[in-house]
């Protein structure tokens, strides 16, 4: 399960996200050669990459911002990018550039220290811009938490496009994390305290925002949907045309 679009357009051009998602991919590309070179990417990482044990010796504190702008594989990169891309826009648009940008920054630090007070001699390299991005999700819930969200279901041989509140697709989501977190081995893989952690930061740093939108009353005025004309879309059929098999 994962999303596809939200039905929350922006009324501006989220400048800042549109740059964030540029930057994370041109990083990604320029380590790129160094994914088929196991020492070159060692190297990236150790020096580059957030390790919780060589902060806890007093070094390497800028990795815990240079971090969030690397990725492990495609696939991290591209659902990091889809989901800031789908929600990044209508926070940018609420903050303002600037604000969105810092709001944006602190979140990822926030996650990052998270996952470096559960485990501050682990020796295991963390990237990616998840936490941040947590963040993210963690403020659209409070400020839109019934904006429509387009989801694409897949169970083995079934998928099907559904539309969801933010709040339930987004508390699903926080609540894989938590579950993920339990179960998890502790030796590597997904950084699920470092999304939890950037998630409440997110929730924390939109509050004052929301309470100058007026809270609760805000939540009344639009019914916890977005303040403006949502987007709708509707699925086409195909034009091209059958094709019958000859007996």
């Amino acid at each position: 399960m994962f999303p596809i679009r939200d039905h929350n357009p922006s009324r501006r051009p989220a400048l800042v996200t549109y740059a964030l998602i540029a930057l994370n991919a041109a990083v990604f590309m320029a380590m790129l050669p160094s994914y088929g070179d196991d020492r070159a990417l060692l190297g990236l990482y150790s020096t580059w990459a957030m390790v919780p044990a060589r902060i806890s010796m007093g070094d390497g504190y800028y990795t815990m911002l240079t971090s969030m702008f690397m990725h492990g594989s495609v696939l991290h990169i591209a659902g990091n990018m889809l989901f800031l891309w789908i929600f990044g826009d209508n926070l940018e648009d609420e903050m303002g550039h600037l604000r969105y940008l810092g709001f944006y920054l602190f979140c990822g630090l926030a996650a990052g220290l998270a996952q470096y007070m559960a485990a501050p001699d682990a020796r295991v390299p963390m990237v990616g811009a998840s936490g941040a991005i947590a963040g993210v999700l963690g403020g659209y819930m409070l400020l839109f938490p019934k904006a429509r969200v387009d989801v694409f279901l897949f169970f083995i041989i079934f998928f099907k496009v559904i539309p969801l509140p933010a709040w339930l697709m987004l508390g699903l989501w926080f609540a894989f994390q938590i579950v993920g977190e339990v179960g998890a081995s502790g030796d590597g893989g997904v950084a699920y305290l470092a999304h939890i952690g950037g998630f409440i930061a997110g929730i924390l740093a939109t509050y004052p925002l929301w309470r100058r939108l007026g809270g609760r009353a805000f939540w009344d005025r639009t019914d916890g949907a977005p303040p403006h004309s949502e987007a709708r879309y509707r699925f086409q059929p195909t034009s091209v045309p059958k094709v019958r098999r000859r007996k």
